[in-house]
């Protein structure tokens, strides 16, 4: 019999969790490409549809369904003795029934700082917190280089994740935190909700509008149609993931950063 230990999760539950966890499933995309950087490769043992990262490695694991909609009979089946779920992107139904399988540990990123918290988490409840200790040194160095450089360009930016209607990244969000450690002011984040649908477009101000090419496929087509809403802004299509995903890509996230901010004219 494997020894366990209790911990608290993001949201404040006590998870009795193996010492060690030897079989894990992974159903964020962000945390399971996290778990593969903590070295983990061989202790992952299931992960949805849309984990996506590290290519090359990930896609020898098993698939258990969608974010939203988790295969439960595919998960018992691999015998899990840890399951890490995501408040976003997993339900609460589907959290409430793989409970049933195995201990499942459940994270909340709403910000920078709850972004590096959640590494450091991932590492403690899988024996690898001297590795996630590393990965945090590396992204805050990184964005340190990287503030730097984009608070000289205070903006007003706009982030749209959806058309039709248009919907963007409020508060209370990665990116939103995101946004605000670059020194730039998000437009959208009085407005209603995580991820507002904007009901009056004309009535924002951004000097900048970041078009994501996830979950919404925007593209270069879409931009003159932007360019009317918003005359006067600067309109980019921008790489969804290294907006949105959290965890170890941050560090490759703030290389990006780095060059989109060299290349404003705004």
């Amino acid at each position: 019999m494997s020894r366990t230990r209790s911990v608290t999760d993001s949201l404040g539950r006590l998870v009795e969790i193996p010492t060690e966890p030897e079989r894990i499933i992974s159903l964020c995309p962000s945390q399971t490409e996290t778990l593969f950087a903590l070295g983990l490769a061989e202790r992952i043992v299931g992960r949805t549809r849309y984990c996506i990262q590290p290519k090359g490695l990930v896609e020898k694991v098993p698939v258990v369904g969608g974010t939203k909609k988790v295969d439960i009979a595919a998960v018992q089946a691999l015998q899990p003795d840890l399951i890490i779920a995501q408040m976003e992107e997993n339900t609460k139904e589907d959290v409430e029934r793989l409970t049933a399988i195995a201990p499942v540990y459940v994270t909340r990123v709403e910000s920078f700082a709850e972004a590096l918290e959640s590494i450091q988490r991932l590492g403690d409840i899988t024996g690898k917190a001297a590795q996630a200790s590393q990965i945090i040194q590396e992204i805050e160095a990184a964005f340190a280089e990287l503030v730097s450089e984009a608070a000289a360009l205070p903006l007003r930016v706009l982030y749209l994740i959806w058309r039709k209607p248009y919907m963007a990244a409020g508060s209370r969000t990665y990116i939103h935190s995101l946004l605000e450690r670059l020194g730039w002011e998000n437009v959208a984040a009085t407005l209603p909700g995580r991820y507002p649908a904007l009901q009056e477009p004309e009535r924002l101000d951004p000097q900048l509008v970041l078009l994501s090419d996830e979950p919404f496929p925007f593209s270069e087509k879409h931009i003159p149609e932007i360019q009317r809403l918003w005359p006067r802004a600067e309109v980019r299509i921008v790489r969804g993931d290294y907006f949105s995903w959290y965890g170890s890509r941050m560090k490759e996230a703030a290389a990006y950063l780095h060059t989109l901010v060299k290349s404003l004219s705004v």
